[in-house]
């Protein structure tokens, strides 16, 4: 006698039935029923649901002494002072990082520049214009961005395109998307497949421009034998690019499974004045957050696993409405109040970056994925690119972990670094992230020493 065991529904199952003669299908939500018993894991194939991994960034860190309180050694807890006070709600969530420094070997300190390159690459830039090596979101979308539609997505809310601090090389940065509306039409446009659909057809557009890429592809290999070492490796990133809209393109020809926590947005109306105004606080801060609305839903919906958002550039040109005085310029110029014992207009601004970086968690907390959210599937690395932007300060520089990364960070941390080098950060996010990978950066940023206090 042959005894039948109940068998888990998949995801790819779909409801079926009739109506007046009619017959209709309904794709099946992402449901309880679709995962194991922890909750975390699809019960038909057993696949872990996909972890993300995002930069967040903001320029000139935080007014000296006002951002958190600090600690003599590394605890649980985060005490959040009166600049920060937005992420107190979110401190369960978050990792901060505070008394890392950054060494430059008698390289020199190339203001608002060097500070983000030396955390982003491991190594500070022998110029101003040097990135030395890949950026670690770029190592981390190499290792996890298998199965989504982008590589990664790239967004700056103030207007500047050119601030994105993404890159393999000097030579590789790509723009930023700066506007809402545009934003949307990537993300959720004509290309976009709906999971949640019953009907799917492959768009025969998709297939011809897919089937011209490999043609190019196969034709490059005979090219770039011609080639001599600094002609080959810039067009092997170029290609690099190009394998990846193959995948992108193969993805559109395949029937996404059906997820629940994936509701396409709806279109952005009229969006901020952004050609005008687009420096102005008041813009950004509503640039940014209908774009964190829209970059949540876009990982909740397997469009990427990779998201990186600048809030504002690393000089800070943010200013408010009909006044020249831009954030940089009031770091340098505006006299600290006597009574206060800070520069009010400066701490203003960045309060107002720890509101948007507040708003940019509930924009991932806010999706139920699993049992929980898709920020318990994720992690946020935000950073800054100086301490002290009085005095271009590079030790101290803030930097966060915000979610769970499917449980392998442990938040609600505040870590001292003593002096180390600020890689260890960098180095334990990509651990977080399933790199294989002992030691990163270079000279006296070498580290091989992660952070296992913010490791689950």
């Amino acid at each position: 006698m042959s005894v039948l065991l109940p068998r888990k529904p998949s995801r790819r199952g779909i409801l079926r039935g009739t109506l007046g003669g009619l017959s209709a299908s309904v794709a099946l939500p992402f449901l309880d029923i679709f995962l194991d018993s922890t909750g975390k894991a699809e019960a038909a194939t057993g696949a872990p649901l996909p972890v993300r991994f995002g930069t967040w960034f903001w320029g000139l860190g935080h007014t000296p002494g006002y951002g958190v309180t600090e600690k003599a050694t590394t605890a649980p807890g985060i005490e959040f002072l009166d600049q920060a006070k937005a992420l107190k709600p979110w401190a369960k969530d978050i990792s901060y990082f505070s008394g890392f420094n950054m060494p430059l070997d008698g390289r020199s300190n190339y203001t608002h520049i060097t500070g983000w390159v030396g955390i982003a690459t491991g190594t500070a830039p022998a110029t101003i214009t040097e990135i030395p090596s890949t950026t670690l979101d770029l190592m981390i979308a190499d290792r996890i961005s298998a199965g989504t539609r982008f590589q990664t997505i790239d967004c700056n809310a103030c207007n500047q395109p050119g601030e994105n601090y993404t890159a393999r090389s000097t030579t590789s940065l790509s723009a930023a998307e700066i506007s809402p509306v545009a934003l949307y039409a990537r993300l959720f446009g004509p290309d976009f497949v709906d999971p949640n659909k019953a009907d799917f057809k492959p768009d025969p557009s998709v297939m011809l421009r897919n089937s011209a890429l490999s043609v190019v592809s196969e034709q490059s290999k005979q090219f770039i034998g011609t080639l001599g070492a600094a002609d080959t490796a810039r067009l092997d990133e170029y290609f690099t690019s190009v394998r990846q809209l193959e995948k992108q393109l193969a993805l559109q020809l395949e029937k996404p499974p059906a997820n629940e926590a994936c509701r396409v947005p709806g279109r952005p109306g009229a969006e901020p004045d952004i050609k005008n105004n687009g420096m102005e606080v008041e813009v950004v801060r509503a640039t940014h957050g209908i774009m964190a609305k829209m970059l949540a839903m876009a990982a909740a919906c397997n469009q990427t696993k990779i998201i990186n958002m600048v809030y504002s550039d690393h000089h800070s040109h943010l200013h408010r409405a009909g006044e020249s005085f831009n954030h940089h310029n009031l770091t340098h110029e505006e006299p600290a109040n006597s009574h206060l014992g800070y520069q009010p207009e400066t701490y203003w601004f960045g309060q107002q970056a720890m509101e948007a970086l507040a708003e940019y968690i509930s924009a991932f907390a806010s999706i139920k994925e699993g049992d929980g959210t898709l920020l318990d599937n994720s992690l946020i690395f935000a950073y800054s690119e100086s301490s002290n932007a009085r005095i271009h300060s590079l030790d101290g520089v803030p930097i966060m972990f915000v979610g769970k990364a499917g449980g392998k960070a442990k938040p609600n941390m505040h870590v001292m670094g003593k002096g180390d080098p600020i890689t260890r950060v960098g180095l334990t996010a990509m651990q977080i992230m399933g790199l294989p990978i002992d030691a990163w950066g270079t000279q006296s940023l070498h580290t091989s020493k992660s952070i296992s206090e913010v490791m689950a």
